[in-house]
């Protein structure tokens, strides 16, 4: 049986993090060979009418996650995110990218991904329908509607005219959004943008909850996050 250079890459990978410890300095944290990094905070917005039309300071990020691979499982996911990122604002806005990426290869650990990050049901119900379009098991990628390189045209450098490559290591670029945060019956919602090439519009709004409980933060709602992007225009190489 042949195996591609990208399924051995993803299988040594794979390999490399079984049985591995998250290990957490700081602004950093290792899960075997995989490094995720914070950098920044968001804000609140203390914007004006005119800086918001005119765009300003919601071009500008004020916050970064960067990492060096994709979540290689479900185990490594969940402890990106409980051990580390789901404990800021722009960390759990982050792991957004990465669990539509973890849908795509596997339906099933891309689910359970987002039923750990999201506030409700029914939020992850409203993401998986639109998925389940997009990123379809053996999909026909010839179909413009269907979007394999969906999570890639959320990251740093990525757009349309290169293929959706992204600077490596791969990075998400967060800034506040205009709106206020606002309580909620389940918690207090930060509005923050992640900032993309993929759409006419770079401003990815997406809403991070802060539970009453104290808890880690959840994914409220980011329904831009997984509209349509431009098409691409080359061959798409993939993520590590």
């Amino acid at each position: 049986m042949k195996i591609n250079k990208k399924s051995l890459l993803l299988l040594l990978s794979v390999l490399w993090t079984m049985g591995a410890v998250a290990q957490v300095d700081g602004n950093t944290m290792r899960y075997g060979s995989h490094t995720y990094t914070t950098d920044g905070k968001i804000k609140k917005p203390g914007l004006s009418v005119g800086s918001v039309l005119g765009g300003g300071k919601l071009n500008k990020p004020t916050a970064t996650v960067t990492f060096t691979n994709v979540p290689s499982d479900y185990e490594e996911f969940e402890a990106v995110y409980t051990k580390f990122l789901g404990k800021s604002i722009h960390g759990t806005a982050a792991m957004i990218p990465m669990a539509i990426e973890m849908y795509a290869r596997d339906a099933e650990t891309g689910r359970q991904c987002f039923e750990l990050i999201c506030n409700s049901s029914a939020t992850v119900s409203g993401i998986i329908r639109i998925l389940k379009e997009k990123l379809p098991p053996n999909a026909d990628y010839s179909d413009s509607y269907c979007q394999r390189y969906m999570a890639a045209a959320l990251l740093k450098g990525a757009t349309a005219n290169n293929a959706y490559t992204p600077s490596y290591p791969y990075t998400v670029q967060m800034c506040q959004s205009a709106n206020d945060p606002q309580n909620t019956s389940y918690g207090r919602v930060t509005y923050l943008y992640i900032l993309a090439k993929g759409w006419d519009t770079e401003q990815r709004q997406v809403e991070i909850l802060k539970p009453d409980d104290g808890g880690l933060y959840k994914v409220f709602n980011c329904p831009s996050c997984y509209t349509q992007c431009k098409n691409i225009k080359g061959t798409w190489k993939g993520l590590k």
